[in-house]
């Protein structure tokens, strides 16, 4: 019987027209991701990580993973990932969250990372309205799901406040401030999974416990990864290295 707590990563990537001049590092930093996730469920042999990984513009919505186990996350290209139209942000995020919550139905072993990367504010839901995503939050955020919201070219503060997300990022939208983006979060990601395996709080402080539960569990981590995962891509850039 397998007994391993199950982290369910849910990600969330806006497809809208707008991403189009940051496709090529988006597709980057979203591959290196994918790498992070294999990483740390090496790192954390007693957890069993699954994807599901959506992404979204007004032409429609694609799940390119539902709930397919960590090993099985695949790189995107310029061939999965076309940027066009409008953001109906709000529809995507009550699609994935309700799809995702009705699958956990039943369940209680396990813990919930949704992680919502956009370039822009709300402009083309039909279905959902930030009054039901914010009421959804809140209901699962007792319940082991934990919210992030990172973002750039409108107000990720005030965006995420309202629908009730206290864990947020904001970037610029030029190369390298994306790579930076992109190490924080495999970082925070990293952190995430330490603090399930300590049984600490896991709903808030997302990016600002980064570096120091990074730190702490780097040391006894490494040995678990691959030699090219000991210092990543986006280290490598920029000049940082794991201890």
């Amino acid at each position: 019987m397998n007994n391993k707590h199950q982290v369910h990563n849910l990600i969330i990537l806006d497809e809208s027209g707008s991403m189009e001049s940051i496709k090529t590092t988006i597709i980057q930093g979203f591959n290196e991701l994918v790498q992070t996730i294999h990483g740390i469920e090496k790192q954390f042999p007693e957890q069993e990580h699954f994807i599901s990984f959506v992404s979204f513009n007004s032409l429609g919505l694609k799940v390119l993973h539902f709930m397919d186990p960590a090993s099985k996350l695949k790189q995107i290209d310029d061939k999965s990932y076309k940027p066009a139209a409008l953001t109906p942000l709000l529809d995507a995020m009550g699609f994935s969250i309700h799809k995702l919550k009705q699958a956990l139905k039943g369940q209680s072993n396990y813990n919930v990372l949704v992680t919502v990367l956009t370039d822009g504010a709300e402009n083309a839901s039909k279905e959902y309205s930030g009054s039901d995503i914010k009421k959804l939050v809140e209901e699962l955020k007792q319940n082991s799901w934990t919210f992030t919201y990172i973002g750039t070219d409108h107000d990720v503060e005030e965006i995420a406040s309202s629908l009730s997300i206290n864990n947020t990022m904001t970037f610029e939208k030029n190369e390298s401030d994306i790579k930076r983006m992109f190490l924080k979060e495999q970082d925070a990601r990293a952190s995430f999974s330490s603090k399930i395996r300590f049984k600490e709080d896991t709903t808030s402080n997302y990016f600002d416990i980064a570096e120091a539960d990074s730190a702490k569990t780097q040391e006894k981590s490494d040995d678990t990864l691959p030699p090219n995962r000991k210092t990543s891509f986006w280290q490598n850039l920029l000049g940082r290295k794991r201890k």
